[in-house]
C-alpha cells in the first residue's frame, strides 16, 4: 500500500496548494560545503566518477550505499526534501561519453563532428544502463520511509551539449563561461543543424532518464539549464526552450516538474516550458513574477547564493525575510539563486535553514 508522506510541503507548494509554511531545500545541498561530506570523500578516496557513475566500471553495492549516505546528509539540518546525489553528466556514460573528474569533469575526446554525434548510443534500456541510479533511488526511498520527498533531476540538453562540445566544464569560477565554450557558439553560428541533431539525441535520452527516475521512486524532478545566464533571448528561444517543452510534455507520470534556468531573465519563455515550478535567479523579482503569471505556476528561489557564502548571519536572515516577503506563502519553495558555493561556511547553511523554517510560516 502506498504510504503518505509525513512532510509533503514541497509537493504541495509545487502545485500551488496551501501549506503551513514555505518549504526549503538547497541546490548542491548534498556535498561541497558540508564538512561531513568532505570527511567521507577523504575516507573513501574514490574518484567522483565512481560515486557519480560517469565511468563504465562495474557497479559496486558499497558505492550505492555511499551515494545514499551522502544524499541523506542534509536531512540532519532540517531540509524539506532530499535530492539524489549524482551529477548531470551521469546519463552521458551509457551514451559513450565517459567523463572523469580531475578534479573537474573531463571528456577525453570532445564531441564536435557529425560522425561523433551519430556515434552516441541511445538510452534505450535504462534499467540496465542506469542500474546504479535505480538502486540509489530505491534505497533512498526505503531509508527515508516516507519522511521526506525525493527529488530527481537531469541536465537540460543544451547544458549537456556545452559539456560534450567543450570536453570539460564550460563554466569558470565566478560568473560566465570559459574559453572552452567557444566551439559551442561556433557550432550555433556555423552548424546549427548539427547542434540540433545533438540536442534531439540528448532530449530523447533525458526523457527516458527522467521517466526512469520517476519509475524508481522520485516524487518531483528538476531540469537544470545551468548555462542560461550566458544566452541571448534568441539563443535561448532557439536552442533551449523547445527542448524544455518537449521534455516536460513527455513525462509519463504526473509528478511536479521544476525548471531551473540559471539567472534567466526570459520569464515568459520559462513559463512556456510546461514546468509546474520555475526556479529563478536573483535577477527576478518574485512578487512581480508571481503577479505576471497569475498563480498559474509556482516559484523556487531565490536568495543570492553569494550572500549565503559572504555575509553575516544577520544579513542572511534579512535576505531570507525579503525573499519570503516577495514569494509569499503559497506557490513558493525557498531555495538559492543557484547552487551552494563550495566555500560557503556550513554554519551559514544551517542558519539559512533554521531561519527559513522560523520565518516561513508567516
Amino acid at each position: 500500500m502506498k504510504r503518505e508522506l509525513k512532510n509533503d510541503l514541497l509537493l504541495r507548494a509545487a502545485q500551488c496548494l496551501p501549506v503551513e509554511r514555505v518549504p526549503v531545500w538547497l541546490m548542491r545541498q548534498a556535498g561541497r560545503s558540508d564538512p561531513a561530506y568532505r570527511q567521507i570523500r577523504r575516507e573513501l578516496n574514490l574518484p567522483l566518477e565512481r560515486l557519480f557513475r560517469t565511468c563504465p566500471a562495474p557497479m559496486s553495492f558499497s558505492d550505492v550505499e555511499w551515494a545514499v549516505k551522502i544524499s541523506l546528509l542534509p536531512k540532519r539540518i532540517g531540509v524539506d526534501a532530499i535530492i539524489v546525489y549524482k551529477d548531470i553528466l551521469t546519463p552521458l556514460a551509457p551514451m559513450g561519453a565517459h567523463f572523469r573528474f580531475a578534479p573537474g569533469p573531463v571528456l577525453s575526446t570532445p564531441i564536435r563532428t557529425r560522425t561523433q554525434v551519430e556515434a552516441l548510443q541511445p538510452l534505450d534500456d535504462a534499467p540496465s544502463q542506469l542500474a546504479f541510479t535505480g538502486h540509489v533511488i530505491r534505497n533512498l526511498r526505503e531509508t527515508l520511509d516516507s519522511e521526506l520527498p525525493l527529488i530527481g533531476f537531469a541536465g537540460a540538453p543544451l547544458t549537456l551539449a556545452f559539456f560534450l562540445i567543450a570536453g570539460e566544464s564550460p563554466l569558470q569560477r565566478g560568473t560566465g563561461l570559459s574559453e572552452k565554450a567557444t566551439p559551442v557558439f561556433q557550432m550555433m553560428a556555423e552548424a546549427p543543424a548539427l547542434l540540433h541533431q545533438l540536442l534531439n539525441q540528448l532530449t530523447e535520452m533525458t526523457i527516458h532518464y527522467l521517466n526512469y527516475q520517476i519509475s524508481q521512486g522520485v516524487q518531483i524532478i528538476q531540469l537544470f539549464e545551468s548555462i542560461a545566464d550566458v544566452l541571448s533571448r534568441q539563443l535561448y528561444e532557439t536552442f533551449a526552450a523547445p527542448y524544455h517543452q518537449q521534455i516536460f510534455s513527455q513525462i509519463v507520470s504526473h509528478v511536479p516538474r521544476i525548471l531551473f534556468a540559471k539567472e534567466c531573465p526570459y520569464l515568459d519563455l520559462m513559463h512556456q516550458s510546461g514546468a509546474d515550478v520555475l526556479s529563478v535567479g536573483k535577477c527576478v523579482n518574485l512578487a512581480k513574477a508571481k503577479a505576471e503569471t497569475n498563480g498559474t505556476v509556482a516559484f523556487q528561489g531565490n536568495v543570492d547564493n553569494d550572500i549565503l557564502r559572504d555575509s553575516t548571519l544577520a544579513e542572511i536572515t534579512a535576505a531570507v525575510h525579503a525573499c519570503l516577503k516577495q514569494g509569499g506563502k503559497t506557490g513558493h519553495i525557498l531555495n538559492l539563486s543557484h547552487g551552494l558555493h563550495r566555500d560557503t561556511p556550513f554554519e551559514n547553511v544551517k542558519h539559512f535553514i533554521n531561519v527559513a523554517k522560523t520565518l516561513a510560516g508567516g
